[in-house]
């Protein structure tokens, strides 16, 4: 059997060595060295090729190399092949990483510190209590639940908002779109940790930001697709919102004129909150091959209803 890796060729050096070792009965293959093939079973992509079933008609599973699949166009893959996401535990470490060290800048009021030394300015402001900081997290997936569980350490009053209902220890959950709205008026942080759907898309707008307390911040981990820029800028410049850390953009890389560059309430960071790490993603790929060749079910088979 054959396997396609289509994504970062530098760890697929890492991917293509770790085959070799523990799996070589499957072969391994690269894009853009490999193309078309009837032998190609299993591909491994962040994004298709065009015409996948033509370069590749006898294939059987689409593995995605990350978490979330927006990226993917499935109507291009057809029904009958699962499209499965990448459930790589580096990458649950490094969300749970970046929300942690969004969180405590935000908290801390690190980018207005930040302003005041490019200024020269020697000042300092008062300290708000953990205690009293109430962070909302949209979003009770894996993700969510793990960056939920890393922030209650640090005693901030937490609160979790989902399209159903969840129970999560030391969490008030929320859910749905009647419980929307009580859930922001209580979230001074918010961090977006939602999968990119028809139904979230642009979520993050005027409508949203006007329902938080006066001088909330935000911390957007989904997807640019999530967050209506401009609006982001009105509320920023109105005083709604205070400050926002942003790791995702509706267009990746940014332009040089975006004028998120230079906003001095906005950190902004190029896509780096988590990556796939070979290592670690190899062995959970493995297992779900080694799931489907014995005839069971492989784990985070995307719901194509519900996009996740």
């Amino acid at each position: 059997m054959s396997l396609l890796y289509k994504s970062d060729p530098q760890r697929g050096q890492r991917w293509q060595q770790l085959f070799a070792e523990q799996a070589a009965e499957i072969a391994f293959h690269q894009w853009p060295e490999r193309q078309h093939g009837d032998d190609i079973r299993y591909l491994v992509a962040w994004e298709l090729p065009d015409n996948l079933l033509q370069r590749f008609p006898k294939l059987e599973v689409l593995f995605a190399v990350s978490a979330g699949v927006d990226q993917l166009n499935m109507a291009a893959v057809p029904a009958h092949i699962p499209v499965v996401r990448m459930l790589d535990p580096g990458i649950s470490r490094g969300m749970v990483e970046y929300a942690c060290f969004a969180v405590m800048s935000l908290h801390r009021d690190m980018l207005r510190y930040r302003q005041q030394q490019q200024q020269g300015v020697w000042q300092s402001h008062p300290l708000v209590p953990a205690s009293r900081r109430r962070i909302g997290v949209m979003g009770l997936g894996q993700q969510g639940q793990n960056v939920l569980n890393a922030l209650q350490p640090f005693g901030f009053p937490l609160s979790a908002w989902s399209r159903r209902p969840h129970q999560l220890a030391g969490v008030t959950c929320y859910a749905g779109e009647e419980q929307l709205g009580e859930f922001l008026a209580q979230s001074d942080i918010l961090i977006c940790l939602l999968p990119l759907t028809p139904a979230t898309e642009g979520i993050l707008n005027q409508s949203l930001f006007d329902q938080l307390p006066r001088g909330a911040a935000l911390i957007n981990m989904g997807r640019g697709g999530h967050l209506q820029e401009a609006d982001l800028l009105a509320a920023l410049n109105s005083g709604q919102l205070s400050a926002a850390v942003l790791d995702v953009l509706q267009q990746e890389p940014a332009s040089a004129d975006h004028p998120f560059w230079q906003h001095p309430q906005i950190l902004l960071t190029p896509h780096i909150a988590a990556a796939t790490q070979p290592d670690s993603a190899f062995e959970v790929l493995l297992a779900n091959i080694r799931r489907y060749e014995r005839g069971e079910p492989m784990l985070g088979v995307v719901d194509r209803e519900e996009g996740y």
